[in-house]
């Protein structure tokens, strides 16, 4: 049997104010077009959409990867670097409208995937930004750029007490996208200059709306969340690794130790981010968001994130070449300089965000501050490839365990991420 129109069906075991929470929903669910608002909502998780977003740069790290993995070179790792920040900063623009604005209707879903069809095409480009082929990678940006002045002129018009935070980003993200368009008009490499302009103009304007004293605030139980996602993300990265190297090499006893032991780097990886540091840096973004200061917290915790992407995503490149090299007698000076720059770099980052997020420096300078000094000093040898990767997963479970013991001991705080 159907229901009377504008009744909703009762759904047996909830009480009336859960009830009423899905009557509401499903109300919203119906109207197609709804005006932006700002997300107030406690315990606001992210949503589907931000999930499938999400997939179009699972696809863009994996080719930037590329870039590092055929050329471990400082020339390809400057490229790699380049092109990591610029789909990261992508990503980050993109996460921090929706964090305040996400109306989750058709306008709002239309514009989200249309941003979603600029990242497969800068995707699809990223591994040759020769003369022809940077052109679309600079039109797919300039896409994600409209994309963005889109939904902040929407915001603009529905939310006039927003509008002081919404003009920083709505300049910054136009002056940003008109640095890109002209790019076009100029050869290379001289359009790569004015691609890091437009991104240092991009950024202006998330730093500026942090600083305002009366300015619409981020959802802070959102932000760690989306973050911490894309880490997940770019973690994923070195678990494919794992497939890749032994999918190449075949099942050869020395392959499958060193697989066995990249695998373990990246779940010690996972764990020292997302049980310990992590951690750390949610606790403190929730008690500024109830406290509701303006201290610049959540603009070092979102801009803390690019080192550890860039980092994470070096890790997997590293581990790979690891791998497929498994059974050999040394590793080239290359991969162990990729090896050590991605570990030591993802720690020397999440040591920085869990020292001044707790504002306590001495655990951060024991886990991961030593490891930051190890890692290097043990990829200067030339180890057989599961010797190496045996002595860093050894330092970094042991680093793991630390931070573990400091949380027991009341030396460092978390909330669950």
């Amino acid at each position: 049997m159907g229901h009377p129109g504008g009744m909703s069906q009762q759904v047996s075991g909830l009480d009336p104010e859960e009830q009423a929470q899905l009557d509401r929903e499903d109300e919203e669910g119906r109207d197609l077009v709804r005006p932006p608002d700002v997300n107030e909502e406690s315990n606001r998780s992210a949503t589907r959409l931000e999930l499938f977003f999400d997939l179009a740069f699972v696809l863009f790290v994996a080719r930037c990867a590329d870039i590092l993995a055929k050329d471990e070179t400082w020339p390809g790792a400057f490229t790699f670097i380049a092109v990591v920040a610029i789909g990261w900063w992508s990503w980050a623009s993109a996460a921090l409208y929706a964090n305040r604005f996400d109306t989750d209707d058709a306008i709002f879903r239309l514009l989200t995937l249309t941003g979603m069809a600029g990242v497969v095409a800068m995707a699809a480009s990223v591994d040759k930004l020769d003369a022809t082929t940077s052109r679309w990678f600079a039109l797919a940006y300039v896409m994600l750029r409209v994309v963005l002045i889109v939904g902040y002129l929407r915001a603009w018009r529905a939310l006039p007490d927003a509008r002081r935070t919404i003009r920083p980003y709505l300049l910054a993200h136009a002056a940003g996208a008109a640095v890109w368009l002209t790019s076009l008009a100029v050869p290379t490499p001289g359009r790569y200059v004015l691609w890091g302009i437009g991104v240092a103009v991009d950024l202006v304007g998330p730093t500026l709306a942090a600083r305002l004293k009366d300015g619409i605030p981020l959802h802070m139980e959102h932000l760690p969340e989306r973050f911490g996602l894309f880490v997940i993300l770019v973690l994923g990265e070195s678990v494919a690794a794992v497939v890749t190297g032994i999918h190449d090499a075949g099942w050869q006893p020395g392959i499958v130790v060193t697989a066995a032991l990249a695998f373990l780097i990246a779940a010690a990886l996972w764990w020292s981010y997302f049980a310990l540091s992590g951690g750390v840096a949610k606790r403190r973004l929730v008690q500024e968001g109830h406290e509701r200061t303006r201290q610049g917290v959540h603009d070092f915790f979102v801009y803390a994130h690019l080192p550890v992407a860039v980092s994470l995503a070096t890790v997997a490149v590293g581990l790979e070449h690891a791998i497929v090299h498994g059974t050999e007698g040394h590793l080239s000076s290359g991969t162990r300089t990729v090896i050590a720059f991605g570990l030591a770099g993802y720690l020397a980052s999440v040591a920085l965000i869990q020292a001044v997020l707790a504002r306590h420096l001495r655990p951060a300078l024991l886990w991961p501050g030593a490891g930051v000094l190890l890692i290097p000093i043990v990829c200067l040898f030339n180890l057989r490839p599961p010797v190496l990767l045996a002595v860093l997963a050894a330092i970094m479970v042991a680093g793991v365990a630390t931070g573990t013991a400091q949380h027991r001991a009341g030396q460092i705080h978390t909330a669950e991420t």
